[in-house]
């Protein structure tokens, strides 16, 4: 009998450990309480790494290894992994993204309520000083306040549930969710994150990316009213700290709950010293029903990967070398790029993602449509969509997938890829296709020709085809101190132009703005590919 080794680098819980010890076709290596430097001269004969936060998965990790089939984060966030490196090294990268969802929502109500009664400062005045003051505790109720969700994922919608129980009003913002999802729920749906910001309480739960990151910041804090509560038990670095400290102070914040820092372990975190904050270490998954759940799903995952017979919560899910031509594979980057970037440019709720192709390419439309539909949700989505999953996600959120091959889309470009994203709000396609083998490109953009790479920081500009705009342009960046990587323009038969600009600092919604006081414009979009 073949015997597969799984090493444990990490504590997890020991439910985990006997199920593992329980499979005759397994070995089991637990170099939990191993020194890490030590621990990577365990890792040359495995088939499959469990590991936490605790061990780093990058260069000299996978330096280590030469057996290794898969490694299995034994939680949700994977940023001490390089999923990178994984992917050339054909080793599959998997997560365990459901099992704390109790556990972190549960937190979160912890939160909200001793925001409200400040449990810990009577606690500490009782217990420490001996002093028994009643009128220095009067709380509110959380009865009859709004609460406002960022993000109604696994997180959001159970925390929305348990503040309705407490006769709460709640008002969820998820653009990437049907509105008919929320009213089903019984939760009124925000069509800007404008009317969050009214609320009473407001609490976070979505994955961190370029859009969420410092989601909420100065401008935001301006707008909400004063005494707001602040929740974030999701991911550090979704508030800008900077910001959230000075209303903080200022008293525009009454009160902030805090489990997660943009930079752990937060010790010296100035957002310690207020006295108006109550803040757990990254505690979100520590409790001791989610830990069993955790380590016994990543030890199911890790056996199952191990013998090769399933992948589940793939991350990076490689594709048989023998099953996928050289030629294609540049392709399925471009279908996925593509889609991601179609995500963060289009308005509205996705209704249907159509992938057209021709050529060569056509009896491979079926992988082509997988990867474009992870990259569709991946924007919105992050960490918990990968390509085993996004076809079902994709129709568990009402999205349409139609996958379509063309003899010839073209009689310049014989193999040809086409994203259209169908939304609330309209349509946008785009077409690409690879050059020299390996050189991707955009050809087009809701008919507008152009040639650029789908890498790096893009501004699409649309206007009205008249003089001055390119200058105008150049002012706003140069004014900004952005310097343009690159700059491609398209025009069509309506008098329109379309700019695709590549910059190399980040863009803010005020140069957005700014760009959109042009007279000659007529939309702007941002996008990070």
């Amino acid at each position: 009998m073949t015997k597969y080794k799984i090493i444990v680098c990490d504590h997890i819980h020991t439910a985990g450990l006997d199920f593992l010890k329980k499979q005759n076709d397994i070995e089991l290596l637990d170099y939990s309480n191993l020194p890490k430097d030590k621990l990577l001269t365990k890792l040359k004969d495995a088939d499959v790494a469990i590991t936490r936060s605790s061990t780093e998965v990058g260069e000299k990790f996978l330096q280590s290894v030469t057996n290794l089939k898969a490694i299995v984060r034994a939680g949700v966030g994977v940023d001490n992994v390089d999923i990178d490196t994984c992917s050339k090294k054909g080793i599959i990268v998997m997560n365990v993204p459901t099992a704390n969802t109790i556990a972190a929502t549960e937190l979160t109500m912890a939160h909200i309520i001793n925001a409200v009664r400040n449990f810990p400062g009577a606690d500490r005045q009782l217990k420490d000083n001996r002093i028994w003051k009643r009128e220095d505790w009067y709380g509110t109720e959380l009865k009859d306040k709004t609460l406002g969700v960022i993000g109604f994922g696994n997180i959001g919608s159970r925390v929305a549930a348990r503040a309705k129980a407490f006769e709460m009003n709640v008002i969820a913002y998820d653009p990437y969710l049907k509105e008919s999802t929320m009213i089903d729920a019984g939760v009124k749906c925000a069509k800007h994150l404008d009317d969050i910001l009214k609320c009473d309480i407001i609490t976070i739960h979505t994955p961190k990316n370029s859009e969420t990151k410092n989601m909420i910041s100065k401008n935001e804090i301006a707008k909400m009213k004063d005494g707001v509560i602040l929740i974030n038990c999701a991911r550090g670095g979704l508030y800008n700290e900077a910001d959230i400290l000075e209303a903080a102070k200022s008293g525009k914040i009454r009160w902030i709950g805090v489990d997660v820092f943009e930079k752990e372990p937060a010790i010296n975190n100035p957002l310690l010293d207020l006295t108006n904050i109550y803040v757990t270490p990254h505690i979100g998954a520590n409790t001791l029903e989610s830990q069993e759940k955790i380590s016994i799903q990543a030890a199911t995952t890790a056996i199952e990967s191990a013998r090769g017979s399933s992948y589940p919560n793939a991350l990076n899910l490689p594709i048989k070398e023998n099953e996928i031509p050289y030629f294609v594979k540049p392709y399925l980057e471009l279908s996925q790029k593509l889609a991601f970037f179609i995500s963060q440019i289009t308005k509205g709720v996705i209704r249907t993602l159509n992938i057209t192709c021709s050529g060569k390419l056509t009896p491979y439309i079926e992988s082509l449509g997988t990867f474009a539909t992870l990259g569709m949700l991946k924007h919105s989505l992050g960490d918990k969509i990968n390509y085993v999953n996004s076809l079902f996600v994709a129709k568990d959120r009402g999205i349409n997938i139609n996958m379509e091959t063309k003899d010839s889309l073209s009689s310049v470009y014989k193999n040809l890829i086409t994203i259209e994203v169908i939304t609330t709000e309209g349509n946008i396609s785009i077409s690409g296709c690879v050059f020299d083998d390996d050189k991707l490109r955009i050809i087009d953009i809701n008919g507008f020709c152009v040639d650029i790479e789908p890498s790096g920081k893009m501004i699409l500009f649309k206007n009205t085809d008249v003089p001055g705009v390119i200058g105008n342009i150049g002012t706003i960046m140069e004014k900004h101190n952005i310097n343009i990587a690159d700059f491609r323009l398209g025009r069509n038969n309506k008098g329109e132009a379309l700019a695709t600009i590549i910059v190399d600092s980040d863009v803010g919604e005020d140069i957005l703005e700014e760009l959109k006081k042009i007279k000659a414009c007529i939309n702007v979009t941002y996008a990070i590919i």
